[in-house]
């Protein structure tokens, strides 16, 4: 059976306290297995307003209503209001998502601190920010983490190399290029391991290989603008033709206003014969097999602004 692993970031304090406990119903809900990752330290969610001189940020936030998603108080976090800190205020609502069976992994510790600056960071910043994450994590759970999927889709070596320090089997830290529609660009695209300095890592990268709602709701694809009404039926048609997808959802936006799209795709998958999977799950079913290698790599996607990491199409496998 091909799976849909659903990998929940978790950004800030509202989408800890309010959306990820609705995406847990709801996953319980339709049988529905996921992982979420949490934002465990300080909600600078304001800070990211420096990002309206990149290029691509407004047509973003015209089309993905960023005020109404995320609250006019989120976003004046750390500007106008303090900063909450998510994982001391909120550990109790993270608790309860472990404890109603799903996994929980590390997503960073200061979302908008990561996001903007770890590309071009240093081993000791980077490894101070993971640190922190991890211990706060152990905190929390009483356990260590298990996965990882990085703020904004934004590494860099050093923190690939922290995964195998951190003992990760597995991660999902990247994404895998995308054409206007979409679709894939490599249809050999799904886990694999990165190469750093002549060394292959330990730890699976398991990329997002389907856009994220965000990414093309407002967005003209084909002959019709995707709205609220069609976003849904966009997404399973690139999922018609059965294989192993990842997809990235954000409590902030599917845990609230766009559950009901979130709703309809796990129905659509359901009948399209998938299993709705945790990253636990998706690295059981291909933890054994022999993966390309891939050196790190940067890439612009589609109705999303900015490099992320991404998966190099299969001509740059290393051999």
């Amino acid at each position: 059976m091909p799976v849909i692993t659903l990998k929940i970031d978790v950004d800030t304090w509202r989408g800890t306290r309010q959306g990820a406990p609705n995406l847990a119903r709801l996953l319980k809900k339709h049988d529905a297995n996921a992982t979420f990752l949490f934002s465990l330290g300080p909600d600078h969610t304001g800070w990211a307003l420096r990002r309206a001189f990149r290029p691509g940020f407004f047509q973003k936030v015209a089309r993905t209503s960023v005020v109404e998603h995320y609250g006019l108080k989120t976003l004046m976090y750390g500007v106008l209001l303090p900063a909450p800190d998510i994982g001391k205020s909120c550990a109790t609502e993270m608790r309860a998502i472990k404890s109603a069976g799903f996994e929980c992994g590390i997503h960073c510790w200061d979302h908008v601190r990561w996001q903007d600056n770890v590309r071009r960071r240093g081993s000791a910043w980077t490894a101070k920010q993971m640190q922190t994450a991890f211990d706060r994590f152990c905190d929390i759970f009483g356990e260590p983490p298990r996965t990882h999927g990085a703020a904004g889709w934004q590494m860099n070596e050093h923190a690939f190399a922290q995964l195998d320090a951190f003992d990760m089997a597995y991660a999902s830290d990247g994404r895998a290029m995308l054409d206007e529609r979409g679709a894939l660009v490599d249809n050999a695209a799904g886990p694999y391991r990165i190469r750093i300095g002549g060394e292959t890592l330990a730890c699976i990268q398991l990329p997002t290989t389907l856009p994220t709602l965000d990414e093309i709701l407002g967005r003209n694809l084909g002959d019709h603008v995707i709205d609220a009404s069609n976003a849904a039926n966009a997404i399973l048609r690139l999922t018609e033709s059965p294989r192993d997808h990842v997809f990235t959802l954000h409590a902030e936006l599917e845990g609230q206003k766009l559950i009901p799209i979130f709703e309809q795709l796990l129905k659509g998958w359901q009948a399209q014969g998938y299993e709705l999977a945790s990253m636990a799950d998706y690295h059981r079913k291909v933890m054994n097999s022999s993966l390309p290698v891939y050196p790190i790599d940067w890439g612009e996607l589609p109705g999303r602004s900015g490099e992320l990491i991404v998966q190099p199409v299969q001509a740059f496998q290393i051999q």
